[in-house]
């Protein structure tokens, strides 16, 4: 895509892009919708979802160098004119506007991505591209899951509208799940807590063992993993890691060592009100903390997450 000598086309580089915005809220942007964050990152404001909320997203120095470069040269030209956008009904100045006509996504996305596949020999045996421009948001999707994305920022960098939308990425990342599950269920794992002698000893039911298989990335909690059955209810594994089926493995050892810090704290306070009682449940979870470090052969002074 470097080759493209379209200023228009080269503002819309797909792989340069980190927004995962659709091919539809770019062809709509407007010319004053790029600015940077506080520490200098660019920034671009685009419409989300059917509803096109404007949301802000990070965008990569590439095209944002490439968007000034194409308002430098609108600026040159005529002055933008604001436009009855098709959708919204608005005055709009977009930005990929041609003769009062906002180019077509079949000009600004896929031409030139078919252009740059045949250059790279991406096609298949008939000389189809291989790479679609929506293909990027599905790559977007998947990276943020793979690299520990909370769903509500996956959501509002994908722009989606329900949890429902974005929960399909988490699901995508079947090599992050399944190396996840042999952390936990694998031969020989490391693991600690209530729910590790049954692990170890194999006796998960052919159900249980069923249904984690498919449902494993949503048993993830702050200090581990709670293996409960969605039928056996809720549990309070995040407020006090003691539940019958909760179990941790050497990963989460730096957030329990964090937590572990918060606790200390939380105790020196309790101690300074004379609250009591808050001080033999912090001492409480302290100890438990403590008990789960040393059955995962893991110092209580090591390193902790930030």
């Amino acid at each position: 895509m470097r080759s493209v000598s379209c200023r228009v086309h080269t503002s819309r580089r797909p792989y340069s892009s980190p927004d995962g915005a659709a091919p539809d809220a770019i062809r709509r942007l407007e010319v004053d919708w790029l600015d940077a964050y506080p520490d200098g990152t660019a920034r671009l404001r685009i419409p989300s979802g059917k509803t096109y909320q404007e949301r802000m997203l990070p965008l990569h120095e590439e095209a944002a160098e490439a968007i000034h470069e194409l308002l430098q040269a609108l600026r040159r030209g005529e002055p933008a004119r604001g436009f009855r956008d098709e959708l919204t009904g608005r005055i709009e100045r977009p930005l990929f506007v041609h003769h009062g006509k906002t180019y077509a996504a079949e000009y600004l996305f896929k031409a030139a991505l078919e252009g740059a596949c045949r250059q790279a020999g991406l096609v298949d045996s008939a000389g189809r591209p291989t790479v679609t421009a929506h293909r990027f948001r599905h790559t977007v999707g998947t990276q943020l899951a793979e690299r520990g994305a909370r769903l509500r920022t996956i959501m509002k960098v994908l722009g989606h509208q329900s949890a429902g939308m974005s929960i399909v990425y988490a699901q995508i990342s079947d090599q992050e799940v399944l190396k996840d599950y042999q952390a936990v269920l694998g031969p020989g794992a490391t693991v600690a807590g209530p729910y590790a002698e049954t692990l170890r000893a194999g006796e998960l039911s052919a159900s249980a063992v069923e249904w984690l298989k498919t449902n494993f990335f949503k048993t993830e909690l702050e200090l581990g993993r709670c293996l409960r059955l969605p039928q056996e209810g809720p549990c309070e594994c995040d407020l006090y890691p003691g539940c019958a089926k909760f179990v941790t493995t050497p990963e989460y050892a730096p957030r329990l060592r964090r937590r572990r810090q918060v606790e200390l704290t939380l105790i020196k306070d309790a101690a300074a009100q004379g609250w009591i009682r808050e001080v033999e449940r912090h001492r409480c979870t302290v100890q438990r903390i403590d008990q789960l470090l040393a059955e995962l052969n893991e110092p209580a002074d090591g390193p902790v997450d930030e």
